[in-house]
């Protein structure tokens, strides 16, 4: 049963996990949704999946902030044209071209803010260590760094933590859970690349296509190679 005096600041990108992640919390009490535009390729598709997903859950309140200095910086296909966005590669070891440095650190840094104002007293986003594309702000040991770092840099007496609750999920799983709570998964954008069609080809499209066949699900996206 869903907790209404439960509050949850949840990080939104609109992709699938961050889309579990909110109906996780949703279930437990109510959510205020954040997204963060940082000037990546699909930032327009991204938010029109934001404000689809946040109305369809209930999101008490609904919030955009504008990080587009990180797109300013460079360093990642995501933000710079230049740069070419990698097709999915299973074997890679190294961090990927799509890695925005130190992009959830700030993301989380702002939705931390926005709970101390709203009160609540967990930061929900939807981070997945072993079946990710590497990042490193995606791992365990940042998440616990991150409540570290709150601990020391909140009110006293202050509750507020980071939860990662898809951390150590695979993403068949992440469908399948997702499906079990009718996550609206035909509402999300998971592509790098595009905006119009999915591309079927970069690491998030990859990784979700293989969740879905995995979990046994059709994936309700369409994509260009299909």
């Amino acid at each position: 049963m869903s907790d209404p005096r439960m509050r949850f600041v949840v990080l939104l990108s609109g992709g699938m996990d961050s889309c579990v992640a909110a109906a996780m919390a949703r279930r437990k009490g109510s959510i205020a949704c954040l997204h963060c535009s940082y000037g990546q390729r699909s930032a327009g598709r991204e938010r029109r999946a934001f404000e689809a997903v946040a109305e369809t859950l209930g999101a008490s309140e609904r919030r955009i902030v504008d990080m587009t200095h990180l797109g300013s910086m460079g360093g990642s296909a995501l933000t710079d044209q230049t740069i070419a966005v990698p097709a999915a590669d299973p074997s890679r070891r190294e961090i990927p071209a799509t890695y925005v440095p130190f992009r959830n650190a700030q993301f989380l840094a702002a939705a931390i803010a926005w709970a101390e104002v709203l009160g609540a007293t967990r930061v929900v986003y939807g981070a997945v260590e072993e079946d990710s594309s590497g990042y490193p702000d995606c791992r365990e040991s940042f998440v616990r760094a991150f409540n570290q770092l709150i601990e020391v840099g909140t009110r006293a007496g202050s509750v507020l933590k980071v939860d990662a609750p898809l951390l150590h999920r695979s993403k068949a799983e992440i469908v399948r859970l997702g499906a079990e709570m009718g996550a609206p998964f035909h509402l999300t954008w998971s592509c790098y690349k595009d905006e119009e069609v999915a591309c079927g080809k970069c690491d998030s499209c990859a990784l979700r296509r293989r969740g879905f066949r995995e979990a046994g699900i059709a994936d309700p996206l369409p994509y260009r190679d299909s």
